[in-house]
């Protein structure tokens, strides 16, 4: 039974998200350089990011963790992030890629994101400014902040991947594994690869 239609403003609809936040009640929509997010309870477009790109918006993720943040990526080459109270201006912008970006990703650890591009490149994304952090390891975390052996890492790319020859059109995480992650690329190329050992356990320890 069809329960909710709504018809999509734009020419070129080109991304869809469930919120996990929302018990199942909230989607988000990107089209041309616009997004969208539509409460099912309502009926109603809740929440409008009009241009958050110059161009195309090609998708966007949720945090996983904070319920109010978002990544969007597009044909501008850049990766952006918002905060859905808010929506004036990006909270970060990051010109990752020399091409289209066609996907981002946020890892369960929701600093690290994914994105892929049709510069044939995978970014890995570090946004400990916008993390979410765990009450029960923050006094932890501050003492270990304290010791010289552990280095800060950078906000922006950790890592490029360059594995693929082609446009990378998808990425993704392993659910099973929170370091593993798979990228796929317009000559039908499927590379697995894992985050570094020196990254995962700067985050970790």
């Amino acid at each position: 039974k069809q329960w909710y239609q709504r018809r999509v403003r734009g020419s070129f609809p080109t991304a869809l998200r469930w919120n996990p936040h929302s018990s199942g009640n909230q989607v988000g929509v990107a089209s041309d350089q616009h997004v969208r997010l539509h409460d099912l309870r309502t009926m109603k477009c809740t929440t409008v990011i009009d241009g958050a790109h110059s161009q195309t918006v090609r998708d966007l993720d949720f945090n996983p963790n904070r319920q109010y943040c978002i990544a969007t990526c597009g044909d501008d080459c850049s990766t952006r992030f918002w905060d859905t109270r808010n929506c004036t201006r990006p909270l970060l912008t990051f010109s990752n890629h020399s091409h289209w970006v066609w996907r981002v990703r946020y890892n369960l650890r929701d600093q690290l994101l994914l994105t892929g591009g049709s510069d044939s490149k995978v970014s890995l994304l570090n946004v400990p400014s916008l993390a979410s952090v765990d009450p029960v390891d923050e006094e932890e975390e501050e003492e270990e902040n304290k010791s010289p052996e552990k280095e800060e890492m950078r906000e922006g790319i950790l890592e490029e991947y360059d594995k693929h020859e082609d446009s990378v059109y998808s990425v993704a995480w392993s659910t099973a594994d929170p370091w593993l992650f798979a990228s796929l690329s317009n000559d039908g190329r499927l590379v697995l690869n894992k985050v570094s050992k020196e990254i995962k356990f700067n985050i970790i320890l």
